[in-house]
């Protein structure tokens, strides 16, 4: 397990030399996140935006980095030019392109650049009113998918029952096979329950189409009564129904639940109908994919590691729930 924090520092370097490459003044740089990329933002005189350096084969073994990011911008500049939501806008760089590759002491990653988002995320402080109007801008981003077509070369995540169970995904820097090999008897027997269950759940469900795949309230940014969605990295074609339960999954054990998840119905439901009887299934399906991601990134980062058992612990605590209830 290598030293995360000079790994930040290799990105951030790296993040520098795609800079070049955008139309932005010298500015200041300062870390964000690590995790499925590595992002940093920039601040100068043309204001501030998220710079985010890819990790290869985040989008399943076999994607086409480049061309997978490229088609999640394509979506959000349609949403953006067809609806009023409020998504991320992406700064072309200086040869006309959205993504630029840039190599630095051997290491070459896919880079690209959006307009800050500004407002509050409540992920920690949850009320009904956000998820109400989460719900509502999901149902806006469900029928824009639903009306929009994809330009040619168009590629993103199948969330399909094999993105989930099979081997596509990698996760750290590990194959789904390898991360399934780490998980503990007890819940790698638990996980194999919600595969075969959701095997015909999701044959069944006809609500599929274009998703966010990771539209909780840490990816909700609210300013002035309204909602403005970030973080469309896990876009993809899946079940509508797997959106919504993304939204409450992390409230799914807390007291404030069924209020919030209420609200979320309402909101979505006051744009478009979607029969909600597979929540609790999908709640499982978001608990097994968190999980492995989770694995996976322990494997690689020592923060993670340490909250590994806890993570596992969760995971059976979330599955005797939403089972107690189907």
């Amino acid at each position: 397990m290598g030293t995360v924090r000079a790994e930040i520092a290799a990105l951030r370097t790296l993040a520098l030399a795609a800079l070049r490459r955008y139309p932005l003044p010298d500015g200041r740089l300062t870390f964000v996140t690590h995790g499925e990329n590595t992002t940093f933002r920039h601040e100068s005189d043309a204001g501030r935006f998220l710079v985010r350096v890819h990790r290869p084969q985040r989008h399943g073994r076999n994607s086409d980095t480049r061309a997978s990011i490229e088609s999640e911008i394509a979506w959000m500049r349609a949403i953006r030019a067809d609806t009023d939501l409020e998504v991320p806008e992406a700064l072309e760089a200086l040869d006309g392109g959205v993504v630029v590759e840039a190599s630095v002491a051997g290491r070459t990653r896919a880079v690209s650049v959006l307009r800050w988002m500004e407002g509050r995320i409540h992920e920690a402080s949850a009320r009904p009113v956000h998820l109400r109007r989460l719900g509502g801008a999901m149902a806006v981003l469900h029928d824009h998918a639903d009306g929009w077509r994809p330009p040619q070369g168009f590629t993103r995540i199948r969330w399909d029952h094999e993105a989930f169970f099979g081997d596509v995904m990698v996760y750290g820097g590990l194959r789904a096979a390898e991360c399934w090999q780490l998980l503990p008897r007890e819940l790698r027997g638990r996980f194999d329950a919600v595969g075969e269950r959701m095997a015909g759940i999701m044959t069944r469900d006809q609500e599929t189409g274009l998703i966010h795949a990771d539209l909780h309230l840490g990816n909700a940014v609210f300013a002035d009564g309204q909602v403005k969605l970030i973080d469309f990295d896990d876009c993809g074609t899946g079940p509508r129904l797997y959106d919504l339960a993304v939204a409450v999954w992390e409230l799914r054990d807390e007291p404030e639940y069924e209020g919030c998840l209420a609200a979320l119905l309402d909101g979505y439901r006051e744009v478009r109908g979607i029969d909600a009887t597979h929540l609790d299934d999908y709640i499982a399906l978001r608990q097994v994919a968190f999980d492995l991601w989770y694995t996976g990134t322990a494997q690689q980062n020592p923060r993670f590691a340490a909250r590994l058992d806890k993570v596992h612990a969760w995971s059976i605590d979330i599955l005797d729930l939403v089972e107690r209830r189907s």
